[in-house]
C-alpha cells in the first residue's frame, strides 16, 4: 500500500516561474536558468512512492533539494507543477481553508532545530498540535503523555526545555509528531543538530519505536550512514533532480552514474551487503523423519558437500556431516536424530555481512539463512562470503570459484 505517491513534481523559486519551467524541461541547467531567468530550481521532475509503514530517506549534500522536497509533500512550499498524492487524495488540489486540516489530520514534522517553545513545558510542547485542533485539555494531556512515554521521557513532563539536554528535545520533538497519532512523519534533519553519540542513540530509538508504531516516515538527511542505518529505501538527490533510489545495497553495489559512485565511495561494504546477496542456494536437503544418514551421506556425495541441513515440517533443525553421518550408518543407526548437530546458526537475509564473520569464526558449520517461519533461504560459507564481499567491492572482478556447502 502506497501512502504518498509524488508525479512529476517540480518547484521553481521566483515570481514568474514559468519561463524557468519551460527551460527546466527542455534540459537547461540549474545554473543557466538562474543567470537567464534569476528564478531558483528546487525540484526537477521528481517521482517517486512512499509505501506504508516504511521509512524512505531523501538525501544529498546541501543544495540538492531533499529539504524543498519535503515541504511540498505537506505544501509548506506550494509545488510549481506535478501531483502529491497522499492516502489517494492529490494534495496540490487541496484548498486553502481545507489544507490545514488535511495536514494536521495527515502529517506530524519534526525539525532539525526542535522548534520548542521555551515558555512551556515539555507536556505542554508536546500538546500544542492537538491543542490547535481545538482538542479538549483532558484528552490532549493523555495523548501527550503516551507520546512522551513512547520516546522514553516519562517523569520529566513538566520540565521545561532549557532543562534538557539536546537529544531530550528531539524526543519531546518527535513526541509532538506522535501525539497527533497521524500516519505520515516528516523529519528534516531531526538529528543532524545533534553529537555524534546522541544521534547514534536517536537513530536506534526511532528504529526501535518505529517497530511498535510502524508510521510511514519521510526522513531528510545528509549522511550517507544515517541514510543506510535507518532508511528501508534511499532516493539521491542532486541539483534538484532524483538521481537515483532503492535500497541501501541497491544503490551501493549498483550506482546509477559516476556521481552516485563518488557519493557512496568509501563505505564499508560488509555494514551494507546482507546475508541474503552473499548466500548460495542450498544444493540439497535432509528430512528427520524420512532420511537416514545413508540417504543423508547419498545427497552430499552427488551435491560434492561435506555437511548437510535437516529439515522438519518445512523448518530448519539442525546439520548432519559426512563424517557423522558415515559413522552412524557403520553402526547401523537408520534415522539422523542421534547424530543431528543443532548448535548452529541462523539468521535473517536482511542480516549485514559484518555480523556473520564471527558466527562463522566461532562454527565450524556453515550458516543457515532462514525465513521467518523457519524455512531455509540459503547456505553462508566463509569462502564464499569473502569471494562475494569481493565481488560487490570490485565488480570489474567478480570471476571466483563456487565455495563448498
Amino acid at each position: 500500500m502506497e501512502n504518498i505517491v509524488v508525479e512529476g513534481l517540480y518547484k521553481i523559486f521566483g515570481p514568474h516561474p514559468e519561463k524557468a519551467l519551460e527551460m527546466v524541461r527542455a534540459g537547461h541547467s540549474k545554473d543557466e536558468i538562474m543567470e537567464k531567468t534569476r528564478h531558483g530550481v528546487g525540484v526537477v521532475d521528481a517521482n517517486f512512492v512512499v509505501h506504508a509503514g516504511e521509512i524512505l530517506v531523501v538525501m544529498g549534500l546541501s543544495g540538492s533539494g531533499k529539504s524543498t522536497l519535503v515541504r511540498c509533500i505537506n505544501r509548506l512550499i506550494e509545488p510549481t507543477a506535478g501531483k502529491v498524492i497522499v492516502n489517494g487524495e492529490d494534495v496540490t488540489r487541496i484548498g486553502k481553508k481545507d489544507l490545514r486540516h488535511f495536514r494536521q489530520k495527515h502529517f506530524g514534522m519534526v525539525f532539525q532545530n526542535f522548534a520548542l517553545f521555551p515558555h512551556r513545558s515539555v507536556v505542554r510542547n508536546v500538546e500544542y498540535g492537538l491543542e490547535v485542533q481545538g482538542v479538549n485539555a483532558a484528552e490532549r494531556r493523555e495523548s501527550a503523555m503516551k507520546a512522551l512515554a513512547q520516546v522514553g521521557l516519562k517523569g520529566w513532563e513538566d520540565s521545561m526545555p532549557d532543562q534538557l539536554s539536546g537529544g531530550m528535545q528531539q524526543r519531546v520533538g518527535l513526541a509532538r509528531a506522535l501525539a497527533l497519532d497521524a500516519d505520515i512523519m516528516l523529519m528534516d534533519e531531526a538529528f543532524s543538530a545533534l553529537d555524534p553519540l546522541i544521534r547514534r542513540d536517536m537513530q536506534d530509538e526511532l528504529l526501535d519505536l518505529q517497530e511498535k508504531v510502524q508510521k510511514t516516515i519521510v526522513f531528510i538527511s545528509h549522511d550517507l550512514d544515517e541514510a543506510i542505518k535507518i532508511g528501508d529505501r534511499i532516493v539521491l538527490m542532486k541539483d534538484g533532480r532524483l538521481v537515483q533510489q532503492g535500497t541501501a545495497e541497491e544503490i551501493l553495489t549498483n550506482p546509477a552514474n559516476d556521481y552516485v559512485a563518488r557519493f557512496v565511495e568509501g563505505v564499508d561494504m560488509s555494514k551494507v551487503v546482507t546475508a541474503e546477496t552473499v548466500m548460495k542456494k542450498s544444493e540439497t536437503i535432509a528430512y528427520l523423519n524420512t532420511d537416514g544418514p545413508k540417504a543423508a551421506l547419498r545427497k552430499m556425495g552427488k551435491a560434492g558437500i561435506s555437511s548437510i541441513f535437516v529439515r522438519e515440517s518445512g523448518k530448519v533443525k539442525g546439520i548432519v556431516t559426512a563424517r557423522t553421518c558415515r559413522a552412524a550408518a557403520d553402526r547401523g543407526e537408520k534415522m539422523l536424530h542421534g547424530i543431528l548437530d543443532t548448535s548452529i546458526h541462523m539468521v535473517s537475509p536482511d542480516t549485514p555481512a559484518n555480523d556473520l564473520f564471527p558466527l562463522l569464526a566461532e562454527s565450524s558449520h556453515p550458516i543457515a539463512v532462514v525465513t521467518d517461519d523457519g524455512h531455509l533461504k540459503g547456505v553462508i560459507v566463509a569462502g564464499l562470503l569473502l569471494a562475494k564481499l569481493s565481488e560487490v567491492a570490485n565488480p570489474e572482478n567478480n570471476n571466483y570459484p563456487d565455495a563448498d556447502g
